[in-house]
Formats: structure tokens, C-alpha cells, sequence
């Protein structure tokens, strides 16, 4: 695609009750497909998938509260229900009608919650649910997000590169960068959403979902162990494998995890699967 040919991506914002969410949008007819990353990062890990959907769907990628250019909770402790209440007020706010939610690891939590709160929600897309034990719960909550140092020797981006060494197996330089900067543009407040998703338990809302769930997974990703209790919790639920992958794969693989999103949006868009 040339550069005249690229879609254009639009930046904005919405008002909401902790300040304002910030969004990249593109495409102008097709259904609404809303996009939310996994903590500590942003809409930037979305922008290739963005693309990619432009010319199918009416795509909005959100910046969850408290990352990238989003306003934060008015303080640490808030759950998973209330960002999505806060996300469901800003897919209000940017007309959003019949929406896709798709969400990677804390927005694949967000993107079950938000089927509740945006009763018009016509299908969700999970990559990485985090249907834990209580013990795999406890674990993360007290080692996953330590307290990032700080200092005038660059403690700190030391820090991010061997986390995301740690964490993101097969790193490439653009991957390891986009974590990096992401992470660091929030490093005081980067456990909240993480925190928020630890404690929070998708399995009950999973089950009471109506809307059709379309698991799209990396074959290796963390949370993978996952899809089978997912696809046995939720009522019209089904599995597709990207396979080969270790993870990250709206960021590994932006276009064939855009087909298969665009393919499920627009089969959730067909009449007999359009709320009356």
C-alpha cells in the first residue's frame, strides 16, 4: 500500500467521569469494533490492526484509563467494572452502536465487562482471558508489578528492557521499543490496570454472556491454558489458533488477527445475529 493509499488514522478524545479517554480511529462505514490493549500500554500496540480494518469496519481503539493519553482513576483500587463503565461512556460519546469489543489479556477482562455494560454489544473477541486459580491470582498480584527505580543512571529503562526481555518471549527491536516507551510514559501508576484485571475474575460475566465470543489466540501465548475453560464457560463461544505464535498477536501477526476480527464482526452484523 503506498503512502497515499495508507488510511488515515484520527486521534481524539472524550469527555468521561474521570476526565477524558483518548482514542485512535479510522475507517467510515462497516461495523464498530473497539480495541483495548493489555497493561501497562496503549493504542499504539494497535495501530497495524487499526490499518488493517480501516477499510472494513468502523475501528476505535481505546487507551485504557490511566495509559497512554487517557485521563487515570482518581486513584489506585478501582476494578475492572468501573474502567469499563468508563469505557462504555466513551464508546457512547463517539456514536459507537453494535460494537465488537476485542481486548488482549486486562482487555480481554475489559472487553467481557464491557458486553454488560454496552447492552447493544454484538460479539466480543478475547486474546488472553485470564481465568486464573485463586492461587495463580495471589501470585501475580503481589510480584507482577514491583515498584519501577528510578534514578539519574537510567535505573529505570534498564528496568523496562529486562522486563520485557523477561515477559515477551522472541523479542524484536520494534516490539521491544513500543513496551518500553509505553510502559515508562506511565511508571508510577503501570500496576493499576494490571491490578485491577489480577483481581478481578471474568469467569462469572463470561458465563452470562448471550453475545457470541470468537477466542483468538496466539498458540503460545501466557494465558492460552485458558481458552478451553473459556469456550466451556461461555454459551456461543469458539476457538481460533494463530499458530506458531508466542504471544502479542495483534503486534506479531496485525494482519491475520485483523481478517479473522473483520470476518467475526461482520458475521455478529448479520441479521439473524442483530438484536431486535
Amino acid at each position: 500500500m503506498s503512502a497515499a493509499q495508507t488510511p488515515a488514522l484520527r486521534r481524539t478524545y472524550v469527555d468521561t467521569a474521570w476526565g477524558q479517554v483518548h482514542a485512535v480511529t479510522a475507517g467510515d462505514c462497516g461495523p464498530w469494533i473497539g480495541l483495548l490493549h493489555e497493561s501497562p500500554l496503549s493504542s499504539e500496540v494497535w495501530l497495524d490492526v487499526v490499518r488493517a480494518l480501516a477499510g472494513r469496519a468502523r475501528v476505535v481503539a481505546f487507551d485504557t484509563p490511566g495509559y497512554g493519553a487517557s485521563s487515570p482513576p482518581p486513584a489506585a483500587g478501582f476494578e475492572i467494572p468501573d474502567y469499563a463503565a468508563v469505557l462504555a461512556e466513551a464508546a457512547a460519546g463517539l456514536g459507537m452502536t453494535s460494537p465488537v469489543f476485542a481486548g488482549v489479556h486486562t482487555g480481554a477482562s475489559l472487553a467481557v465487562e464491557l458486553a454488560h455494560a454496552v447492552p447493544d454489544t454484538a460479539g466480543i473477541v478475547l486474546s488472553g482471558i485470564a481465568l486464573l486459580t485463586k492461587e495463580q491470582r495471589a501470585e501475580f498480584i503481589a510480584g507482577w508489578t514491583p515498584p519501577v527505580p528510578t534514578d539519574t543512571e537510567g535505573a529505570q529503562f534498564t528496568w523496562a528492557v529486562e522486563r520485557y526481555r523477561r515477559i515477551w518471549p522472541d523479542l524484536t527491536p520494534e516490539l521491544l521499543h513500543v513496551a518500553v516507551t509505553q510502559v515508562l510514559r506511565v511508571k508510577d501508576r503501570y500496576g493499576w490496570g494490571y491490578q485491577a484485571a489480577f483481581r478481578h475474575d471474568p469467569a462469572g460475566p463470561l458465563a452470562a454472556l448471550t453475545q457470541p465470543v470468537l477466542l483468538l489466540d496466539a498458540e503460545h501465548d501466557m494465558l492460552a491454558f485458558a481458552d478451553p475453560i473459556a469456550l466451556e464457560l461461555a454459551a456461543d463461544a469458539r476457538l481460533e489458533i494463530l499458530p506458531g505464535l508466542v504471544g502479542q498477536p495483534h503486534l506479531r501477526a496485525p494482519q491475520a488477527y485483523a481478517d479473522h476480527l473483520a470476518s467475526f464482526a461482520q458475521e455478529c452484523a448479520t441479521p439473524e445475529r442483530t438484536p431486535a
